[in-house]
């Protein structure tokens, strides 16, 4: 099957051809040219009818997000099926693993997926369970990408989680502009309240 294909015919004919990946899903995911094919079914084929895709990423969420190929995939699935039902576990799976997720080369790039088209509830929950981290997953590479995210698309009461986490260092407030990355979160945050502001960074 070419992705090409997928372009050309009818939506039954599609809903036909995909039928032949049924059973060899994870083995496409995980392949350098396979993930573009599941991509493609994703993204022109109506969730209703490519329903075994799904199911075959039930209970490897986490793990698919953690691959080069499959968090592209999974990164789809957000985009196409974020209000069908049979795709809600996709970011409930993502939500139980997310401070894992977080620190991950690949991983990084789903939740922070999820922060930005997500639901309200879905960034919630994530800055929810990333609280008491922050400044731990400042300090990392690919954890704090995440932290500006959740600053970034996080609700006033979720920045003020945030901030405060970062105030509330004891060894003083400047131990995130000792790291790379920290900076970058010092950076968001003045840029949001002002230097100068009631909150103090440097």
């Amino acid at each position: 099957m070419t992705v090409a294909a997928l372009d050309v015919i009818e939506l039954d004919q599609k809903a036909h051809l995909i039928r032949e990946l049924d059973g060899h899903v994870m083995k496409c995911v995980r392949d350098q040219n396979g993930n573009h094919v599941i991509q493609k079914c994703i993204e022109s084929v109506p969730a209703e009818k490519n329903n075994f895709i799904f199911s075959a990423f039930c209970g490897e969420v986490a793990t698919l997000s953690m691959h080069p190929y499959g968090c592209r995939v999974i990164q789809r699935v957000l985009e196409h099926c974020a209000y069908e039902l049979q795709c809600e576990f996709i970011v409930d799976e993502i939500l139980e693993s997310v401070f894992i997720l977080a620190q991950d080369q690949y991983g990084n790039y789903v939740t922070q997926h999820v922060l930005e088209r997500g639901k309200p509830h879905e960034r919630c929950q994530i800055i929810s369970k990333l609280s008491g981290h922050v400044v731990l997953l400042s300090h990392h590479k690919f954890g704090s990408n995440v932290v500006e995210k959740c600053f970034e698309y996080g609700g006033a009461t979720e920045r003020e989680i945030i901030i405060q986490e970062i105030l509330g260092q004891n060894e003083g407030n400047d131990n995130l502009l000792k790291y790379t990355y920290g900076k970058h979160i010092v950076a968001r945050c003045e840029q949001q309240y002002g230097e100068g502001n009631a909150f103090q960074f440097r």
